[in-house]
């Protein structure tokens, strides 16, 4: 077990004395977000795409090296693109 650095030690100090307190209405707001994540990431929808064997192989190494299915992957980077989260680089 790796050791606890000094600002992980004050907050288990503090913890000990008692001085952390729950916030109020965690229960309600986890609900609320669950059900957002869960609507965001519902995959209700197929698709075929063809693309080049380079490409499937690129994206299949860097989904193994994210620790991820590569349709996880590119699903992600399809919704971050059309989520505004990510952009296309201007060709230069």
């Amino acid at each position: 077990m790796k050791a606890l650095n000094k600002e992980e030690k004050d907050v288990l100090k503090s913890y000990d004395r008692n001085e952390w307190k729950s916030a109020k209405g965690v229960k309600s707001k986890f609900k609320s977000y669950s059900k957002y994540a869960s609507e965001t990431f519902r995959k209700d929808s197929r698709i075929n795409i063809r693309i080049s064997t380079k490409d499937l192989e690129r994206l299949q190494t860097r989904a193994l090296s994210e620790g991820l299915p590569y349709q996880t992957l590119i699903s992600s980077i399809l919704h971050k693109f059309v989520s505004a989260r990510m952009v296309e680089k201007p060709v230069q």
